[in-house]
């Protein structure tokens, strides 16, 4: 079967949408629907069906698409192998973090490395969310939680402090809580909606209750940064990791006898890229920076 058709047939199984396909593969919707009807043909199958909110695979399709999974996830490893042939470490390292130690620590920091590996490009992924090591939709990850599947390779970089904090200016008109119960009369800023990785950052929902009798939040945002900008601006008090408060921010500890939750941080990535130089090189580059910045991260 011709790659090229198959590769149009893989996207639109992905995205669900022609428009969208054509857009990954960087070709026309009409090219993209001219190379499934020819494949559609060859096969005597039909591979999708065409609903008002996209195309819907077939049993037939559903099986092709399983296949092509496998192939595309084969190739991009294969990509991803070649680009670490030659004794100097080159070509692009896809990276996933978290959005807040991302944006904070990392991104920062990125010239330093590419100072040491001019030949070396990254794309740097920032979600919160768990991408695909084993399928490559990412070659390496930053998180905030261990790896569950085998097939990771996976090192502990650190631990990472939070604190509740609000601004000076929230503070003095709200008033300074003295004991966790004084959180009550607060507005009360958390991440959400929150996955099981990440409602340990909800600190400030939980602390003096139990789990079953959450403290109500004012205000849910699905983004670390988004927290600490509206906690800057005096929207009220949320629990923040430590290493994204700069003395610039004017932000005061809320209750600091109490310690906040901690987060072990974990670089992983699959064991079919244990060989790869591009991915050495970084994990080594950024332990070295994280032991330099250790005291930043466990505030």
């Amino acid at each position: 079967m011709d790659w090229d058709k198959l590769k149009s047939f893989h996207a639109a199984a992905e995205t669900g949408s022609l428009t969208a396909a054509g857009e990954r593969l960087g070709i026309s919707q009409s090219a993209v629907s001219r190379q499934i009807a020819s494949l559609e043909e060859k096969l005597e199958a039909t591979l999708f069906q065409r609903h008002a909110r996209g195309l819907m695979l077939t049993e037939a399709g559903r099986i092709l698409h399983r296949a092509t999974a496998e192939m595309s996830s084969a190739a991009r490893t294969a990509e991803s192998a070649l680009q670490d042939t030659g004794e100097t470490p080159h070509g692009e390292l896809h990276v996933t973090a978290p959005v807040a130690f991302g944006s904070f620590w990392l991104a920062p920091r990125m010239h330093r490395f590419f100072q040491l590996y001019p030949r070396m490009r990254v794309k740097l992924s920032l979600d919160d969310r768990e991408y695909d090591l084993l399928t490559l939709e990412a070659e390496c990850a930053i998180r905030l939680w261990a790896a569950d599947k085998a097939d990771l390779i996976q090192r502990k970089l650190t631990t990472v402090g939070t604190s509740l904090y609000a601004s000076a200016a929230y503070l003095e008109e709200a008033g300074v809580p003295e004991r966790p119960e004084d959180l009550d009369r607060h507005q009360i800023i958390t991440y959400g909606p929150a996955d099981e990785h990440m409602k340990i950052v909800n600190w400030a929902q939980r602390i003096g209750r139990d789990d079953r009798n959450l403290r109500e939040a004012t205000l849910q945002i699905n983004n670390v940064n988004g927290m600490m900008r509206a906690v800057r601006d005096g929207g009220g008090i949320a629990d923040l990791p430590d290493y994204m408060i700069m003395d610039s921010f004017n932000l005061k500890k809320v209750l600091p006898d109490h310690i906040g939750p901690t987060f072990d941080l974990f670089f992983i990535y699959p064991s079919d890229l244990r060989r790869s130089k591009r991915i050495s090189v970084f994990r080594d580059w950024l332990v070295s920076e994280i032991e330099a910045s250790k005291t930043e991260l466990r505030a």
